[in-house]
């Protein structure tokens, strides 16, 4: 039975297929549905990149708690599809963002508040990270790499303030950063107690 879901498991195509779902439904309904606007699909695309983003970065200090574990080293596996796919939802809200806005005098007309240069922030960061996440770049920038791959936690709490700030649901994003937040807290811990996990380059990912 087991060798029989392996393939499926490992299948790179078929991780990227259902991460692509949310975004094939979100595009089928703005095509299908005549009243549907673009500001209508900005939270759920929205939410679905800082998701992902939430879930790779959660990935480290789970691997520390749950040492050894097969589920845990499969997801460090795929940290990085999961981080580009945050990206790739992050484009996605831009893109329904700036259709809503409709001219680039709207959009630079409404850079000031807290709400929105922070998500503007936390996308061109993204972008690097996501422009970097390739293993010619790993070799290229070599130790630099991993120091590069930092920046993903001030553009996670951009994101957070982003979320909180330009809607004002901030209970609705805190709770939603609040895993992260608890479990590297805790990867703190353990780092202190000097119980530190390597990983080989092999399996390193999106590793911060």
């Amino acid at each position: 039975m087991l060798s029989a879901i392996r393939p499926a498991a490992d299948s790179k195509p078929l991780l990227w297929a259902v991460l692509a779902l949310p975004a094939v439904s979100m595009m089928w309904r703005y095509n299908l549905d005549a009243g549907m606007l673009p500001g209508d699909l900005l939270h759920p695309s929205g939410e679905w990149s800082a998701r992902l983003i939430i879930l790779a970065l959660m990935l480290t200090p789970l691997s520390m708690i749950f040492r050894g574990r097969r589920w845990t080293a499969w997801l460090i596996r795929r940290r990085r599809d999961l981080g580009v796919a945050g990206f790739l939802y992050a484009l996605l809200h831009l893109l329904f963002y700036l259709l809503d806005m409709e001219t680039v005098r709207n959009v630079l007309a409404e850079l000031g508040p807290l709400g929105i240069w922070t998500g503007w922030a936390a996308f061109f960061l993204f972008l690097v990270l996501a422009l970097t996440s390739n293993d010619a770049s790993m070799r290229a920038l070599k130790g630099g790499w991993k120091k590069l791959q930092r920046l993903a936690y001030p553009a996670a709490f951009l994101t957070l303030l982003h979320w909180m700030f330009v809607h004002d649901k901030y209970l609705h994003a805190l709770l939603n950063f609040a895993p992260l937040a608890l479990l590297q807290a805790w990867r703190l811990v353990l780092v202190s107690r000097g119980r530190t996990h390597r990983f080989s380059p092999s399996t390193q990912g999106e590793q911060a």
